[in-house]
């Protein structure tokens, strides 16, 4: 192992300072030189996290650079050893359009649409309440958040009122402004609330909880019911954009091969969650979809694993991190070969080619083979 040399980290919004100072961790640890580029919508965290580095490091050893994304063009202009970036799937893009320029190396941690998955056989009250978390946890402003869950139809009216119930009880109105996070700013804000004109528009049940003033840029969680077959929800925004915020759309299924055909359909996500009791169809989904990561029976918790590499596929990102996986995104796996006496061996591979040598070949062929 070998440092890859000069790296470039560009951080997200939606949690500042971990998702800086993570791979920012892992590239010192690996003998790197860094320019971090934290987000300009969390300027005080940006701010504290450009404080603790000039602390911390030489300036030719760390360096952050605040501003907007003017500073991560330009950024981007120069030659580095290596990229990591994380943030949306357009603006990763453009990241690797930019690396392509100088065959910088990248990885992209991206996003998009996880799905969730509730079968007849799971424990329908542990689904809805780990869903409901996993959901709101930052008001759903999290990479690997459930983006719209598959409910069996056998146990789809259970699981609504539940997941509603738990949503209540974790976020009753008379602490939701002190425990729901706020949308990030007005303009998702804004965005978050016209997926849900569309929908009603066709029909859909939404249904809202909570008290959101708007003033403090908080968002209802909400329940968007696309179980009628009169809608036409592969159209709609909530299903072909990832949500990134508190909506949750729910789709009703009566055999699993339409939930594969359905997953298959959409580009590859960065998680899928199954709640399932039955191997077979935990073997299933697996094997037939494609997809950063897996949980079976919870949604979130393989962030925590450090012993588990974290990261999408194509569309939901290149490479992985996290623990050692971390240590080996920011390193050069070197191959070194030191040559010992018996390389001269290797002389039957020099011409000119004798019937010997070609006897001694064809018996080395057979050997490997067999």
């Amino acid at each position: 192992m070998e440092p890859r040399g000069s790296c470039l980290i560009i951080a997200p919004w939606n949690y500042p300072f971990y998702l800086a100072l993570a791979p920012l961790v892992a590239a010192i640890a690996a003998g790197n030189t860094v320019i971090l580029k934290p987000s300009e919508l969390t300027a005080q965290t940006s701010r504290l996290i450009a404080s603790i580095c000039a602390e911390v490091f030489p300036p030719e050893h760390v360096a952050v650079f605040l501003g907007g994304k003017e500073v991560s063009e330009e950024l981007l202009k120069l030659k580095f050893d290596h990229i990591f970036f994380t943030g949306s799937t357009t603006v990763g893009k453009l990241v690797m359009r930019a690396a392509a320029e100088n065959l910088t190396t990248v990885i992209l941690e991206l996003g998009g649409k996880s799905p969730t998955v509730v079968d007849s056989t799971c424990d329908i009250e542990w689904a809805a309440k780990k869903i409901a978390w996993g959901k709101s946890v930052n008001a759903g402003q999290t990479c690997v958040a459930p983006d719209y869950v598959f409910v069996h139809q056998s146990v789809f009216e259970k699981f609504r009122t539940l997941y509603l119930q738990n949503i209540e009880m974790f976020y009753p109105a008379s602490s939701f402004n002190q425990d729901f996070a706020r949308i990030i700013n007005r303009n998702h804000g804004e965005r978050l609330a016209s997926m849900l004109a569309p929908a009603e528009l066709q029909g859909a049940s939404t249904v809202l909880k909570g008290a959101a003033p708007n003033h403090q840029q908080r968002m209802l969680p909400a329940v968007v019911d696309l179980r009628d077959k009169k809608i036409h929800f592969e159209k709609l925004s909530l299903m072909t954009e990832e949500i990134f915020g508190p909506i949750l759309p729910l789709l009703c299924y009566e055999n699993i091969e339409e939930v594969i055909e359905a997953i298959n359909f959409r580009e590859k996500p960065l998680a899928l969650y199954i709640f399932s009791k039955d191997k077979v169809t935990q073997r299933r989904l697996i094997e037939s979809t494609s997809s950063g990561g897996v949980v079976v029976n919870d949604v979130l918790v393989h962030l925590l694993n450090p012993n588990l590499p974290f990261g999408g596929v194509n569309q939901s990102g290149h490479g992985s991190y996290h623990g050692y996986y971390g240590f080996r995104a920011f390193s050069h796996e070197k191959a070194v070969l030191r040559q010992g006496i018996f390389g001269r061996l290797l002389a039957i591979l020099f011409p000119p080619y004798t019937p010997v040598k070609q006897k001694i070949a064809e018996f080395l062929v057979r050997f490997r083979i067999h």
